[in-house]
């Protein structure tokens, strides 16, 4: 009994003297706030779906930070039921005492003053992912209620904001154990601001927030949806950090070794992980962070394994005597073939640049990378020479698949524009050459096909007829892939190139819209290109440019009056709500080759009319599983998820 309570005072004593060392004076203030409510998208990307997530990861960020300045254990995030979200951490707590530049307590200046924070001056954060000092102040402005509670130093404090502005002062509203401490953020999004939705979406909130659990190993992290009937608590909790996250991605996939490889170092106050696990497939997955932030762009963290990978595996080759003394070295892109691997490093400065500012920039992590990684992943080809071999056979399979898939990519460069029509999907092309304003509707089938070209719009519609179901690319190699003509023909109508040589710039067109029937097969036509487009173009999906067209089920008329619906539930209560004379006609389309140009144009084509649905980027990573899932090469996960699952299914096709 009195170890523990020599125990709880030596804990009370250290955390008094760490919060001491974090007070106001460590609060830098950069400048102020009029410009988050006029101008939002500078500050969180957009005002859509993923600008109001922002404003989670913005508040999460700030409490992962207390995580990385060595005090947070756990977060909780609540979304409750009038749809506002409550985020808890048990770190030090804001400082409360006045910051000397605002004359305003330190509370109040974070939340009310742009670019104030304890990020700037060095004290407060050695290392951290809200860089910018921006976060609580733009949800303060962008939210027309905002609570923040304190407990520090055996007190409770509290201090709420309108719009922005402080509605009531910073106050001792309690006081609490010296072993409390930590803050508490609710807020409420402002539907001015986000005129598209305030609904936040489970999905994405979860797949973040598992995310940052496997980044930060050992931080439990708590999700909880108050929306639903019965509240549902999720807990993320992985002390093996990455090397969990890689196991994650390779759960339902055959690897060549089961235990993922993990290395932890430090270099130059750098704090380097790398995680890395081969799979027998084909694709290759390799997700970078710095300091939490997911560096979609790569940057020197990346460029410092990529060559430590490639050197090394290389070396080893050469040792074992899998490559003769003459051979040339394996290429990196052979070598990396079927890899998952997840790099994260926690720099004290990082610099992002790139479109995005997601691309890290400082030479001294590619050093750091380089040297943590390559030595200890060395040592384990030297211990595992039977692992050692299946790498080096693997790259030097794809190796194969490379020079043969290159030659195809000459034969589908060498077909100018003028030629594409002799390609096996025939491409009807739109007369404007600006891709802004173009699109490629991809259709299903000749019969649909037909009726797109006779009823789109020539200026800015193109048409791509495709037959039948394209390669289910998940389990092709290259070479396979480049051999397939239909996506040959989209490749080329796209004028994008293809892998390595893809660029998004180059673009014909800013929307490419799939359009199939409204049935089972329709589906998964649809579902094999979104797997190519994300395997393979996955720049066209970040841009916002894959759409899917969502052409009607029925066509009801009466008289002069025309309707189109969607489903059962819609005709059936359309039916129930006409009079009796005359009498109706319903027509069901069993695809699209059964409507005339100027139907296909009115319900489906006509921007005026049209329901697209954007394939968001927001879900890409729950996409990948997915389709790992459903089309890789594994039977076994992907019978017991139809198994568990097909109970849920309404109105299957036979």
């Amino acid at each position: 009994m009195a170890d523990n309570q020599d125990q709880k005072l030596e804990e009370i004593k250290k955390y008094e003297q760490e919060a001491d060392k974090y007070n106001a004076s460590q609060i830098q203030v950069l400048g102020g706030l009029e410009a988050v409510r006029k101008r939002p998208g500078m500050y969180i990307g957009s005002t859509s779906s993923q600008g109001l997530h922002h404003l989670v990861w913005e508040i999460i960020d700030n409490s992962i930070d207390e995580r990385l300045a060595g005090f947070a254990t756990k977060i909780e995030i609540t979304v409750n039921e009038d749809g506002s979200v409550t985020v808890q951490d048990d770190g030090r707590g804001i400082p409360v005492d006045i910051q000397e530049k605002t004359g305003r307590p330190a509370l109040e200046t974070v939340f009310t003053v742009l670019h104030a924070g304890g990020k700037f001056g060095g004290g407060g954060y050695k290392v951290s992912g809200g860089l910018h000092g921006v976060g609580a102040s733009v949800v303060n402005a962008l939210s027309t209620k905002l609570n923040v509670t304190v407990m520090r130093d055996s007190k409770v404090y509290a201090i709420s904001f309108d719009h922005g502005r402080v509605k009531e002062d910073m106050k001792q509203v309690g006081t609490c154990d010296p072993t409390e401490h930590g803050t508490i953020v609710h807020f409420y999004p402002d539907p001015d601001i986000f005129t598209e939705t305030i609904v936040f979406d489970d999905k994405i909130l979860k797949n973040r927030i598992r995310e940052l659990a496997f980044l930060n190993k050992g931080l439990k992290l708590t999700f909880t949806d108050k929306r639903k009937e019965t509240a549902e608590t999720d807990v993320y909790h992985f002390e093996g950090g990455i090397k969990e996250y890689v196991a994650f991605l390779n759960k339902d996939t055959s690897v060549l070794f089961d235990d993922p490889i993990y290395v932890e170092g430090d270099y130059d106050g750098i704090n380097v992980e790398v995680a890395l696990q081969y799979t027998t497939g084909y694709k290759t997955t390799l997700m970078t962070f710095a300091n939490n932030i997911h560096t979609y762009e790569g940057g020197m963290h990346e460029a410092g394994f990529k060559s430590a990978l490639t050197r090394v595996v290389n070396d080893y080759a050469h040792k074992a005597k899998l490559l003769k003394e003459n051979d040339d070295n394996l290429l990196g892109e052979d070598i990396r073939e079927g890899m998952t691997a997840v790099i994260s490093v926690k720099h004290p400065n990082p610099q992002f640049e790139g479109q995005t500012k997601t691309k890290l920039g400082n030479s001294n992590a590619r050093t750091a990378v380089d040297r943590a990684f390559s030595e200890t992943f060395n040592r384990f080809l030297m211990e595992n020479p039977a692992v050692g071999r299946k790498i080096v056979e693997k790259a030097q399979l794809a190796e194969k698949a490379r020079t043969a898939a290159k030659r195809a990519r000459e034969v589908t460069r060498k077909k100018s524009g003028l030629e594409i029509a002799n390609l096996p999907g025939k491409l009807a092309d739109n007369t404007s050459n600006d891709p802004t304003i173009s699109e490629l509707f991809i259709v299903e089938g000749n019969s649909a096909g037909g009726s797109a070209k006779q009823g789109r719009s020539r200026l800015t519609q193109a048409i791509l007829p495709i037959r039948g179901k394209i390669l289910n690319v998940e389990k092709a190699s290259m070479d396979r892939i480049l051999a397939n003509q239909e996506i040959r023909s989209l490749f080329t109508a796209l004028g994008t190139g293809f892998g390595a040589d893809f660029d998004v710039e180059k673009a014909r067109y800013h929307k490419l819209i799939i359009m199939t029937d409204a049935d089972v097969d329709g589906a998964h036509i649809r579902t094999l290109l979104l797997t190519l487009f994300y395997n393979y173009m996955r720049p066209m999906i970040d841009k916002g440019y894959v759409y899917i067209a969502r052409p009607p089920l029925y066509q009801v008329r009466q008289g002069k009056v025309v309707k189109y619906l969607d489903t059962d539930e819609e005709l059936h209560d359309y039916l129930g709500s006409l009079q009796p004379s005359p009498k109706p006609t319903v027509q069901r389309y069993k695809g699209l080759g059964e409507m005339d140009a100027d139907q296909l144009w009115e319900t489906t084509m006509n921007p005026e009319n049209r329901r697209l649905d954007r394939v968001s980027p927001e879900y890409a990573k729950n996409a990948d599983e997915v389709f790992e899932l459903l089309m890789g090469n594994e039977v076994g996960p992907r019978r017991d998820f139809i198994q568990n699952n097909a109970k849920y299914v309404e109105n299957l096709d036979a």
